[in-house]
C-alpha cells in the first residue's frame, strides 16, 4: 500500500509563565498561558523513527521562559513576535510557526483610591489573546478578548422576527441584553508595527461604548455596529469576528404573592444559549 503523508505539526500547549518586571517600588505583571506549533520538514521522525530535526517541545517551553526574561513585560503581540523570529532564524527545519497566547488581565488594587504598587486583583473570566502563524515570507497577527461579559437594561429590541408553527418568542420592546463577547481582529502589518497595547485597550473601550449606547435592534444588529466602529476607527485593522453568547433573563412572575413586576425581578436561564457570530473586513 502506497501512503503519503499529507500533513503534520507538533509542539508545546499549556506553557503557563507570570512574569514580574521590578521597576523599584512599582511592579508590572503579565500572566500567560501559551502553545507552539512547528509545520516543517518532520517527514522522516514519523516513517522512520529519525528524530533529528525534532526540536523537543519541553525546549520549546524553556524557550519561552528564556525569552520572557530577556524582554520586558511587553505587551503579548511583541512577546508572541519574538518568539516566532527566534524559531524561525535557528530551526531552518521549521517552515511555519504558530503562537497563541492568552493573557489573563490583573489590575493593579486600590487603597485609599489609589493604586497599589504591587498587590493586583483578577478581572473575572476575561482574557487577552493573541494568535501569529509566520513564516519567512509572511506574518499574520491576530489579537482579540475571550470572554468579554457585558449586561444593558434598556437600548434593545426584538421585534418583527419569523414565526412559524413552532416560535413562542413574542416582542421585546426594551430587554434585559447580557453577552458574552469574543472578539479576534487581523492586523494590516503594512499599516501597524505596534503599540498592539493601545490599539487593544482602544478596541475594548470603542466596543464596550459602542455595545452601551447602540440602540439594538437584535443581537445581530448590534454585533455589526460593533464591527463597524472599530474597522472606522482603527485604520491597522483589516477584519474582526465578533461572537455574542447570550445570557438569557427571565422576568419572575410574582402574581401568586398579589405582587405586580414591571421589568425589576429576572431570573437568570442557564441553557439553551443563543449564538451570533459576524465577521467584518474592510474592503480595499
Amino acid at each position: 500500500m502506497n501512503l503519503k503523508l499529507v500533513h503534520n505539526e507538533y509542539g508545546e500547549s499549556d506553557i503557563r509563565l507570570l512574569r514580574v518586571m521590578r521597576r523599584g517600588s512599582i511592579h508590572e505583571l503579565r500572566d500567560l498561558m501559551l502553545s507552539v506549533q512547528f509545520e516543517g520538514d518532520f517527514d522522516s521522525a514519523h516513517t522512520a523513527g529519525d528524530n533529528r530535526k525534532i526540536l523537543p517541545p519541553n525546549t520549546m517551553a524553556n524557550t519561552v521562559y528564556v525569552l520572557a526574561r530577556q524582554y520586558p513585560a511587553e505587551a503579548i503581540e511583541e512577546f508572541a513576535l519574538h518568539i516566532v523570529e527566534h524559531f524561525l532564524t535557528y530551526n531552518p527545519q521549521v517552515s511555519r510557526v504558530r503562537v497563541a497566547a492568552r493573557e489573563r488581565p490583573w489590575s493593579r488594587i486600590l487603597v485609599a483610591d489609589k493604586p497599589h504598587a504591587s498587590a493586583f486583583v483578577s478581572n473575572a473570566g476575561e482574557k487577552r489573546i493573541t494568535h501569529i502563524t509566520a513564516t519567512r515570507e509572511n506574518t499574520i497577527l491576530q489579537s482579540g478578548i475571550e470572554n468579554l461579559l457585558v449586561l444593558k437594561t434598556s437600548g434593545a429590541a426584538f421585534k418583527g422576527f419569523l414565526h412559524d408553527p413552532y416560535t413562542t418568542l413574542h416582542d421585546a420592546l426594551n430587554s434585559i441584553v447580557s453577552v458574552e463577547i469574543n472578539a479576534t481582529w487581523t492586523y494590516d502589518l503594512s499599516e501597524s508595527e505596534g503599540p498592539y497595547s493601545a490599539a487593544w485597550h482602544g478596541i475594548r473601550k470603542l466596543l464596550l461604548e459602542t455595545f452601551a449606547n447602540h440602540d439594538g435592534r437584535s443581537l445581530q444588529h448590534t454585533v455589526y455596529a460593533m464591527g463597524q466602529a472599530v474597522l472606522d476607527n482603527f485604520e491597522s485593522i483589516a477584519e474582526i469576528r465578533l461572537s455574542f453568547l447570550d445570557n438569557l433573563y427571565s422576568l419572575v412572575d410574582l402574581k401568586s404573592f398579589g405582587m405586580e413586576n414591571e421589568g425589576e425581578v429576572f431570573l437568570p436561564v442557564d441553557e439553551p444559549r443563543g449564538l451570533v457570530t459576524a465577521t467584518l473586513r474592510r474592503e480595499i
